[in-house]
């Protein structure tokens, strides 16, 4: 593995993303703070799971807090009903919502911190960020901070029954510039083989979309329109008959409709080292008239040997935009945006923790019952 530097700040700590020992230092010390007890599985290798609290409200419209304002005096201005998350409610697809979360914040001033939704809520088509005080961005949160968080969420495709402590959103907190270069990450990837096949490396490690699989010709599934509830706390529970049109084509492309939301793999088998972490990004705006909803981060260990993972394909959460557009094989749709730990964790993804997409290929979320 490529050694990577462990610099430190004029403060002492490493210069990267904390690990889990720092998270549960930082849990103790109360600059991660709930009044509700932390629960087992809470602190991931990189990042930290946020759970919901017992109050919602039903709001007209997404909406920031902005400088000086706080996001309990803003929602007099849009909020249509309050809500009781106990013993549990359905969250209505289409509606927008913001929900109290059991987590807050004191920072210090050499710490910020960056939000996103788990691997499991993006397969959902869940629309879900986190809002603070004084925010001016969605899911970004500045060193210092010193409030609570709330969690908007606007399900996209299915409606979904919610209950307190739910954790749709994860936290991963940042000492300093941590992201690697992409001379960086071609020495990394010379060591360390960062992806099968030829890695395409610019402002960060590129991926493409599968659609000729080795076996078979199903490349992907599309939400159906109207579907039942899907309750949260079911695992394995579901048909995916029941939410799913299976996607096939035998041509290596499939056109993507607009407003529609796929489940679609990538060609390349990503590994990410024990000393770094990634997130999703979007490639490039001028590729076509779609997204992929870059839901999750990828810990330490993700697809890696040491891990159990032995390369891992990325799950491409899919919306198309305005016109119908020609997705190809191969195409690049995303890339990987590395950064190095200020330390190894004690724990790596799927190394002895629940990790429910170790070593996965084209696969729905959780919630559904294996595909046969």
């Amino acid at each position: 593995m490529a050694a990577l530097s462990q610099t430190s700040d004029a403060t002492g700590g490493g210069i990267g993303v904390l690990p889990d020992s720092e998270i549960s230092q930082m849990i103790a010390t109360g600059q991660i703070r709930s009044d509700t007890d932390f629960v087992d599985g809470q602190i991931q290798p990189a990042s930290l799971d946020l759970r919901l609290g017992l109050r919602a409200w039903r709001v007209r419209a997404s909406f920031l807090a902005g400088a000086g304002n706080r996001v309990s005096d803003r929602l007099g201005e849009f909020e249509m009903h309050e809500i009781t998350l106990t013993p549990g409610v359905v969250l209505e697809k289409g509606c927008v919502y913001v929900v109290e979360l059991m987590e807050g914040l004191t920072l210090p001033d050499d710490i910020q911190a960056v939000t996103n939704a788990k691997s499991s809520t993006g397969r959902l088509d869940l629309l879900t960020r986190v809002v603070t005080d004084s925010g001016e961005e969605f899911d970004r949160i500045p060193a210092g901070y010193n409030g609570p968080l709330y969690a908007e969420i606007c399900p996209r495709s299915f409606s979904v029954l919610v209950r307190p402590g739910m954790r749709l959103n994860q936290i991963r907190f940042r000492r300093g510039q941590s992201i690697l270069t992409d001379a960086d990450l071609d020495a990394l990837h010379k060591q360390d083989r960062l992806v099968s096949g030829n890695a395409l490396i610019s402002d960060g490690l590129g991926f493409s979309v599968d659609l000729k699989p080795e076996t078979g010709n199903l490349v992907g599934f599309r939400a159906k329109p109207h579907s039942g509830v899907i309750d949260l706390d079911n695992i394995a529970h579901y048909d995916p008959a029941d939410y799913w049109e299976p996607i096939h084509t035998s041509e290596g492309r499939i056109i993507l409709d607009p407003g529609a939301f796929y489940i679609l793999v990538s060609r390349e088998a990503v590994t990410i080292p024990p000393n770094c972490a990634a997130e999703m990004a979007p490639y490039l705006a001028m590729v076509g008239e779609f997204r992929v909803h870059y839901a999750g981060f990828f810990d330490p260990g993700f697809g890696h040997d040491n891990a159990g993972g032995a390369g891992s394909r990325g799950v491409l959460e899919v919306r198309c935009h305005e016109a119908p557009f020609v997705l190809e094989h191969g195409q690049v749709v995303g890339r990987l945006v590395y950064e190095k730990m200020a330390s190894t964790p004690d724990q790596l993804y799927g190394a002895g923790i629940a990790s429910n997409y170790q070593g996965q290929g084209l696969k729905l979320s959780k919630h559904f019952k294996p595909l046969a």
